[in-house]
């Protein structure tokens, strides 16, 4: 009953968005002139010439493309309190991602705007399209679990924060939505993740909980608790109402088969969404399609430039409009936050427009192309799930770095893996994989011709709990930390060897 009156709510906005089915350009471009025109007295836009920039040409020709390094400075006088700086205002919060190769931590700023119409609108718009796809939910007639990271002071600023997106998020929310929402403010912003995911499972086991907000990893990490405290089989026998799952962060691939296997309900729905620190960016908005629906009337206007050309000292780089379904791409923003052709660092593949609807391939930073090859980490989950299914082998996470040449020319791959289904056979498992990446990735393959330049991929066997126990060393347990996939360097795998005895 509660959702069936809800419901009304979402209506106006599920009819809004059908404009992204075939006004994709206008929207963007509308984007764009608000953008500016908001930023133009600012540090930034006048530095940048704003007040002349009228075409997405001008915008092009004055506003240089960004990585956190060109920003930092500024961001670092916004965390300080100056005012106008990227955005027109004093921004008081700052999401803390993961660090660059300078620095440990990266800080990125949340205005009030981008907060209200870019995080919370991503999290109205995922409601909105999944009671369009699920017109018989009754999502609202239970609770939602909601994970979130931590927060601290930011530079002893009144009101000003520094933390985990999910924990601004949580901060600054409707009080009508934690009405809704469990655990209890207080344990969702605890910051050791092994003491708060125990009290997320007593507060929440009892609740009737109808869906499930989070990155998977960590939610299946606290899932697991609950089980163990209830000592039930399958996670339905706690929460019967339990329908949808809105996942982020990471790729759900290596914890499908698991959720299956914890959740039996043939009515149990997953919803990808891609809000990242620096922005809400994507939903799926079929749930039978993997791709997301770029969202563009956020205040964040995209870029886009062909991986082929990342690195290049002139790269051609396109607006939503000038891009080719089945291109990998290197995404590039502007938003109410702030940030100005900035380079997330993620990389895209569009599979249709008109809507836009994408999928996210991996990171400029998280691929191995030490030999040519261009592995992304799209090509590693295909590979890994055909080799799971062939023998119902299950992962539950895996980190992979290249050997290089040694005196005689050769080289490999080499895989870290923590099953939590192990292969009957290691051998069998690592053959399968290199075939599924020969075949969905020519670059591979022709390196992989007669071992000639790359030798069999090597798989190394994990112990369990090596990426848990890896993750808290390095002070990144919970939260939106992620475990990276791929890597040029071997540090992440050494680092994770050291410790796999």
């Amino acid at each position: 009953m509660i959702t069936e009156i809800a419901k009304l709510a979402f209506l106006p906005r599920q009819r809004d968005l059908e404009r992204h089915n075939n006004f994709g350009a206008e929207l963007q471009q509308k984007a764009l002139r608000y953008l500016v025109d908001r930023a133009k007295d600012t540090l930034y836009g006048t530095q940048h010439n704003f007040a002349n920039i009228h075409t997405y040409e001008d915008f092009v020709k004055n506003v240089p493309v960004n990585t956190y390094e060109e920003v930092k400075d500024f961001i670092d006088r916004m965390r300080r309190g100056e005012h106008d700086i990227l955005w027109p205002g004093q921004v008081k919060w700052y999401a803390k991602s993961s660090g660059t190769t300078n620095d440990k931590s990266k800080f990125i700023p949340v205005s009030n705007e981008g907060l209200q119409k870019i995080h919370y609108a991503g999290g109205f718009d995922a409601v909105a399209l999944y009671l369009m796809s699920n017109p018989k939910s009754k999502i609202f007639d239970g609770r939602a679990m909601i994970l979130g990271g931590s927060h601290a002071p930011n530079y002893n600023l009144p009101n000003s924060l520094v933390g985990d997106l999910s924990a601004i998020l949580i901060e600054n929310i409707n009080p009508l939505a934690n009405m809704v929402r469990v655990p209890k403010k207080k344990t969702a912003l605890i910051s050791d993740f092994e003491v708060k995911r125990q009290i997320i499972a007593a507060e929440t086991m009892t609740k009737n909980v109808t869906n499930l907000s989070g990155v998977p990893s960590w939610m299946l990490s606290v899932l697991t608790v609950i089980m163990e405290k209830t000592g039930k089989t399958h996670l339905e026998e706690v929460w019967p109402n339990l329908e949808v799952f809105f996942h982020g962060g990471v790729a759900f691939t290596p914890y499908r088969e698991q959720y299956k296997q914890l959740i039996t309900k043939p009515d149990m729905h997953y919803m990808e969404t891609y809000n990242a620190s620096e922005g809400f960016f994507g939903l799926q908005s079929d749930l039978t399609d993997p791709a997301m629906l770029l969202m563009l009337d956020y205040g964040v206007f995209y870029e886009f430039m062909p991986m082929s050309e990342f690195g290049k000292e002139n790269p051609t780089i396109v607006p939503l409009w000038g891009v080719e379904p089945g291109v990998n791409y290197a995404m590039l923003i502007s938003t109410s936050c702030g940030l100005w052709r900035y380079m997330i660092g993620d990389t895209v593949k569009f599979t249709q427009t008109n809507p836009y609807k994408f999928i996210i391939t991996g990171r400029t930073k998280h691929f191995i192309n030490a030999f040519g090859e261009e592995l992304v980490v799209d090509n590693a989950e295909q590979g890994l799930k055909f080799a799971c299914e062939k023998t119902g082998a299950q992962v539950l996470e895996y980190t992979a770095a290249p050997v290089f040449m040694d005196a005689n020319a050769k080289c490999r791959h080499q895989w870290i893996l923590e099953f939590s289904k192990e292969p009957a056979d290691l051998q069998e498992f690592a053959e399968l994989l290199d075939k599924k990446l020969q075949e969905i990735n020519s670059d591979y393959e022709a390196k992989r011709f007669k071992d000639i330049t790359l030798q069999h991929l090597e798989i190394i066997k994990a112990k369990p709990g090596l990426f848990n126990d890896w993750m808290k060393s390095r002070g990144k347990l919970g939260g939106q930390n992620k475990v990276p996939r791929l890597s040029n360097s071997r540090e992440y795998l050494e680092g994770l060897l050291a410790m796999n005895v």
